[in-house]
Formats: structure tokens, sequence, C-alpha cells
């Protein structure tokens, strides 16, 4: 089931997630409806809280950018290592039509459990550390534009508070 994307405005995205308790048959249908609503909108990156669901836990599907057609599911991740920075313009499915330079670690180790309850170990290097990163952020509450420099966001500001006035 394709699920609506919360877009900025939404106090789900400005909690902290939860950690996930018990890999049960809810958390599992959550993430396969997740990674149907990510095919569906063309993402990289999907976060629970994205979805209204605030728990500790993101899909990622590279498979529009690579030959990668395994999506990955990282449950309660912990970031483990970072290295290097990298500066590209990123945007987000819940502000959208907004896009801007951010500055990411080049390579990210996150650490988390599978949907097999496996505790995994995954790194990211390039575009991956990024969408890693992107993510981990969403779990903590915040958005890629919290990361811009003052002026920046002030130029943003406006189309900022649109997104958040609009009712969807």
């Amino acid at each position: 089931m394709v699920l609506k994307i919360r877009t900025y405005g939404d106090p789900v995205l400005r909690e902290r997630c939860r950690e996930v308790e018990k890999i049960d048959g809810r958390i599992k249908k959550l993430v396969s409806d997740m990674l149907e609503t990510l095919k569906n909108v063309g993402g990289i990156g999907l976060s629970a809280n994205q979805v209204g669901e605030s728990k500790r836990l993101f899909v990622v599907d590279m498979s529009r950018l690579t030959l990668e057609e395994i999506p990955l599911v990282v449950i309660n991740p912990r970031i483990i290592e970072k290295k290097g920075k990298q500066t590209s313009e990123e945007g987000c499915l819940s502000v959208p039509g907004i896009w801007a330079d951010v500055t990411r670690p080049q390579k990210l180790k996150i650490k988390g459990i599978d949907l097999n309850e496996k505790e995994i170990e995954v790194e990211g290097q390039g575009i991956l550390a990024k969408v890693f990163s992107h993510e981990m952020d969403h779990l903590d509450g915040l958005f890629f534009v919290d990361r811009l420099r003052s002026i920046d966001k002030r130029l943003l500001s406006k189309k900022l508070k649109l997104i958040a006035n609009k009712k969807s």
C-alpha cells in the first residue's frame, strides 16, 4: 500500500523516533509499504516518520541510480564511523520543491538490525553515505534544511512556510 508522505510542518517529523522493540507483522507491513511508497514516488530513501510512524527505521532503494536491486532496511540504526566531507545538492520527499547544497560525511558506517532481527553493519560512501546521513537526521527529527547556513535558510524561509502551511 502506498503511504502518504508527511511534509515539513508535520509535528511527527520533528520528533526523535523511538526504538523498534519487536519486529512483528506490523513492522514488516510498514517496511513493505514504505518500499512500495518509495518506488511509487521515485525516491532513494525513506524514514518511518516520513509516513507518520515514529519508529527508528529507514529503507533505501538505490535501483534508480545503480544496478543494485536489493533494497536495504535498517532498524534501530546508529552511526559507528564517519569520515571526510562532501557537499552536494540535496532534496527531500518531505520538503517538496526545495533543493540546496548540504555538507555530509563522505563515508558513513552504520549498525542496526534487519527484518530477520540479525545485526547488520553497512558502509556507505559518496551518495550512499549522504542518503544514510539524511535518513539518520530524519530519525532524530532533523531536515536537510536544518544543516544549511543561516543566510540560505533565510532565503528559503518563505518556501518552507508555504510547505508547512499547506494541508494536503
